[in-house]
């Protein structure tokens, strides 16, 4: 699995260097140039600070355990039977339930949690929630989210810098060169979120099942995964499309978007119930 995701990772930043050059070569070789600054200042941003992105666009918080004495309690029981590293414990002010692991490895990764997790599931459902996560830092997960997700906002960001040039500056420009900026602005994203899609959804499947593992059962996470579309559904969450894929469930389910099927950051919820309520414990 460490070796899986480390190419990846690998491949996936490797890509973004290649893209930012790409763009940056329809300005000329200076632009090549240019594009290649960009692109090291990104890889390297995007794996050493995603975790610190991941949390500053959740607006979450650290919490100590006297804050937060349920939530330190089931980490460390989980974190003890799994023999992983205690992560960097945060609480984000949204009132819709969900949560999401970020890190660049088992060493210095972070679980956040909403507010609104904390009130709706009992304790064992968030047992179960929080195995997931977990599950995610020992799969060697989070760092390949957190880069493409990272990957995916600075793409965009870069894309519609280069749109905008290109609208404002294009009488000076050929008309060919012009238009070709422009569809790269427009299908650099698209390639971006299409990366993220790809990488996220056998993931979910595997913490589902390592998480029902680590707790011996799958029951309170498919009652949790219930409760959250439920909750996903009701409450908006504002975050970035771009930083979607790292939750437990899409907290963007509420929103009405075209082709939602086709770009689907996760497994359908009620495959992941039903896949969970399937497994047996004496298979754990």
């Amino acid at each position: 699995m460490l070796n899986r995701n480390t190419l990846k990772t690998t491949i996936l930043l490797a890509a973004m260097g290649g893209l930012m050059i790409g763009i940056g070569s329809i300005f000329g070789t200076t632009g090549a140039a240019i594009g290649l600054g960009i692109g090291l200042l990104f890889v390297g941003g995007s794996y050493w600070f995603s975790d610190k992105v991941a949390v500053a666009a959740a607006r979450a918080k650290p919490v100590s355990r006297e804050e937060a004495p349920r939530l330190y309690a089931i980490v460390e029981d989980l974190t003890t039977r799994a023999d992983l590293p205690m992560p960097r414990l945060y609480v984000s002010p949204s009132q819709q339930p969900n949560a999401f692991a970020t890190g660049r490895n088992p060493s210095h990764a972070a679980v956040a949690v909403t507010q609104g997790i904390l009130q709706v599931l009992d304790e064992d459902e968030l047992r179960g929630v929080l195995a997931h996560e977990l599950s995610h830092v020992g799969n060697r997960d989070i760092l390949i989210s957190s880069v493409a997700a990272a990957v995916a906002m600075g793409i965009t960001f870069l894309a519609r810098m280069v749109m905008w040039g290109a609208l404002f500056a294009g009488g000076g420009q050929d008309r060919d060169n012009v238009f070709g900026v422009l569809a790269m602005a427009i299908l650099a994203p698209l390639a971006a979120a299409l990366i993220q899609m790809a990488l996220s959804r056998s993931r979910e499947y595997e913490a589902d099942r390592s998480g029902a593992e680590l707790v011996g059962t799958g029951e309170p996470l498919a009652r949790a995964l219930e409760k959250i579309e439920a909750g996903a559904k009701r409450v908006p969450m504002n975050v970035a499309p771009e930083q979607a894929s790292a939750y437990i469930v899409n907290p963007l389910t509420g929103r009405r978007v075209n082709f939602a099927g086709l770009f689907r950051t996760h497994p359908p919820t009620e495959d992941r119930i039903r896949r969970l309520r399937a497994q047996q414990p004496s298979s754990f």
